[in-house]
């Protein structure tokens, strides 16, 4: 049975290697029915459509992949309404998963290090990406896009998700060019619509940053580009209605040891402790100078939201020392925990007029993957929902959710220990909600118990509480990346 924070003390003891092993499994197969075993009530006015992104093959033919990033992109839809909930997974029919079933070999190198069979001769000078599709999934202008960074979207049938094929976003991506995993939704207060934001970028001596903003219907408003000195490592950003915001990490990439078929291009990546982070503020509107504010060495994968007060923009941030990867190569599923960098919440206070940034802690706790009510993306927000260790101290798995406050600075813990896992917390707001908290956590958890997944739903403005409803699945579904929620329902009539 899942048990609640104050039954675990340490990170040590909160979770067992070879529980959380067991959600880093292959999920060859699909599936498509009505989930029955559910403990508590799915709220009736909770409608809509769960979708889920994340690598769901981690070996092809019984090659194991080096590392999760390069697995297949499995897409989940979990979708809700009077009281019901139907689940659906499909594989993203990407060229590469198409020709590597067919021959039940890898085919293709991985970004993160997964090579072809036959060692170094087989690799080297082989620079043709595989587009695995495996980060993100979004609905906009009427598409259900699955996305991964360094290539195009994929267009999947919202109701079947059927693999319709690559999708170049109304003309705007070319042959061969690459869309965010991590667009931003504009809620238009501001603006007067609502709107998609995102971004492309080309690394290499210098990067060129371009930014895309699309309409309700999907269709392009805006488009322009700007360069930025030296390798540019951006995975996420952040959007205010004027600024869209980039941490340049400092890093430098070493590409001769991808070229040469030893190592993957993300491996080469080299973290530099004493050059400063810069961060990147561009204007949405394309007028105006970008500007580069230097602040501390850090590196930054996700943003939670940013926001702009007095003439400053406020932008918090997970934020980690050093580059987390695996040091030396081991395998994954044998990760020391001690010695991978803690994700922590900071917040960034950036003075435009005077140039400088002004880091502070908000939340000491390893954390990941945080969300919050989409109608305060871009603008000032109380609340924050964050995947978290178990244990305040330490590095783990993420087992919990943490709702920070930002006005009282309290701080409310859900946990799945000692035998779940979890991954990126969802914030579906409750219809006629008043409050920005007035809403439900939808979270995919790993239970190791049952070697399953449940989909657990919490009450955002409660979350202490015992969950509203434990969806229990007939399966595990691998950790996943990102995912979203639209409110159309995409399940059977």
């Amino acid at each position: 049975m899942l048990t609640s924070e104050k039954n675990q003390t340490s990170a040590s003891q909160s979770f067992s290697l070879k529980d959380w092993q067991g959600g880093y499994r292959s999920q060859p197969q699909e599936f498509a029915y009505w989930i029955e075993d559910i403990e508590g009530q799915i709220p009736a006015d909770l409608e809509g459509t769960l979708f889920r992104n994340g690598p769901g093959l981690l070996d092809v033919g019984g090659y194991p992949v080096k590392h999760p990033f390069d697995g297949d992109g499995l897409i989940n839809s979990i979708a809700f309404k009077q009281g019901r909930a139907f689940f659906r997974s499909r594989y993203i029919r990407t060229e590469g998963y198409v020709a590597e079933q067919k021959q039940g070999k890898p085919v293709f190198r991985g970004v993160f290090g997964t090579q072809k069979p036959g060692g170094v001769l087989a690799n080297a000078f082989d620079l043709k990406l595989k587009n695995i599709a495996n980060t993100h999934v979004v609905y906009w202008g009427g598409k259900l896009l699955a996305l991964w960074e360094a290539a195009e979207p994929h267009r999947l049938d919202p109701q079947t998700l059927e693999t319709i094929g690559l999708d170049d976003l109304e003309d705007q991506i070319a042959p061969g060019g690459a869309f965010t995993a991590h667009p931003k939704f504009d809620p238009g207060h501001h603006s007067g619509q609502p709107r998609m934001v995102g971004f492309s970028v080309k690394s290499g001596v210098s990067s060129t940053i371009t930014l895309y903003e699309f309409d309700l219907d999907g269709k392009p408003l805006s488009s322009h580009s700007h360069t930025v000195p030296g390798f540019a490592f951006l995975h996420d950003f952040a959007i205010t209605p004027n600024y869209a915001i980039f941490f340049q990490n400092p890093v430098t990439l070493n590409p001769l040891p991808y070229v040469l078929g030893f190592k993957g291009a993300a491996e080469c990546i080299a973290f530099n402790e004493k050059a400063p982070t810069k961060i990147v503020v561009i204007p949405r509107n394309g007028e105006g100078p970008v500007q580069f504010i230097d602040t501390d060495p850090c590196f930054v994968f996700h943003h939670a939201n940013a926001f702009e007060v007095d003439g400053r923009i406020v932008v918090d941030s997970i934020r980690y020392s050093d580059f987390p990867s695996l040091k030396g190569g081991e395998n994954y599923l044998n990760v020391d925990f001690d010695q991978v960098p803690e994700g922590q919440l900071w917040r960034f206070t950036v003075d435009l007029a005077a140039g400088t940034a002004d880091p502070t802690p908000l939340v000491s706790r390893s954390v990941e993957f945080p969300t919050l009510n989409p109608e305060r993306v871009g603008l000032s927000h109380r609340y924050l929902f964050i995947g978290a260790t178990h244990s305040p101290t330490g590095n783990a798995p993420l087992q919990a959710i943490l709702k920070l406050d930002l006005e009282t600075q309290q701080e409310q813990i859900w946990s799945a220990a000692p035998r779940g896992f979890i991954g990126e917390p969802v914030f579906v707001p409750q219809p006629q909600g008043q409050s920005e908290d007035a809403g439900w956590i939808l979270i995919l958890v790993y239970n190791a118990e049952r070697t399953c997944s449940d989909l657990v739903i919490l009450d955002a403005q409660n979350l202490e509480a015992d969950p509203v409803a434990r969806l229990k699945l007939n399966h595990h579904i691998p950790y996943g990346l990102h995912g979203s929620f639209v409110e159309t329902y995409f399940g059977p009539a």
